[in-house]
């Protein structure tokens, strides 16, 4: 059952669910889901008395998952212009053609398009980069995943798409998605944000465990997150 409790100023959304168990049991996912098991006798009340009593966990464990928020400066699709792709600074080069294609080479984006309008150009820029997000994405999760064959997870099925508040997360099922703009960041950052969602795979929350898998598999991992917020800010 889902259900909502307010702290502070602060709504947070919950599932509830009684099962055969001696504890409550409270987990917090990296999609902000609150998972919250309940002994099958446990009073409503007294769970949403002890809910309020984790409130400050919880919401840090929430605060803690939306540390990744993208910010894609506004563009004009004009000659010139700067435009990112692995890391990467590249000069828009529009060419009016009959065809559409696009290729990052020396430097410039070259743009063939049969419509140079600005809105047509956006979208068939769109279109290079998710195409090129799910080989390179793919391609690193299958490089970092035998980090992992210890923990005898499964492997992952990988989801691309644009979000505005993260820059990946995982769910409970084991799906792991990535943002688009994902593309526009170093290749040392995509492989941090892979590894920080497949290790989401092995501990759910941000405890201690967490940070020493996270340290374990990438010692560097935080100068690769810091390049990620610097690098597409």
């Amino acid at each position: 059952m889902q259900h909502e409790i307010k702290f502070g100023s602060r709504m947070v959304v919950f599932n509830l669910e009684y099962r055969k168990r001696k504890s409550l049991g409270i987990k917090v996912h990296p999609d902000n889901l609150v998972e919250v098991l309940a002994p099958v006798d446990a009073k409503e009340h007294k769970v949403l008395e002890r809910l309020k009593e984790k409130a400050p966990w919880i919401l840090k464990q929430i605060d803690h998952f939306n540390t990744y928020k993208p910010s894609t400066p506004a563009r004009r699709f004009i000659n010139g212009e700067t435009h990112l792709y692995l890391g990467r600074q590249y000069r828009l080069k529009i060419v009016p053609d009959k065809i559409d294609a696009v290729k990052a080479y020396r430097g410039q984006l070259w743009m063939h398009s049969q419509n140079p309008e600005p809105e047509v150009l956006k979208k068939q820029l769109e279109i290079w980069y998710k195409h090129k997000a799910s080989v390179v994405f793919t391609e690193l999760l299958e490089e970092v995943l035998p980090k992992f064959k210890r923990y005898k997870i499964s492997t992952p099925v990988l989801s691309i798409r644009t979000m505005s508040k993260r820059w990946g997360s995982c769910t409970p099922a084991g799906r792991i998605i990535l943002n688009t703009e994902l593309i526009k960041a170093p290749k040392g950052s995509i492989e941090y944000v892979i590894i920080h969602e497949l290790c989401h795979l092995v501990h759910h929350n941000h405890t201690r465990a967490f940070q020493n898998l996270q340290s374990r598999i990438m010692p560097d991992w935080s100068k690769w997150k810091d390049r990620l917020e610097y690098s597409l800010a």
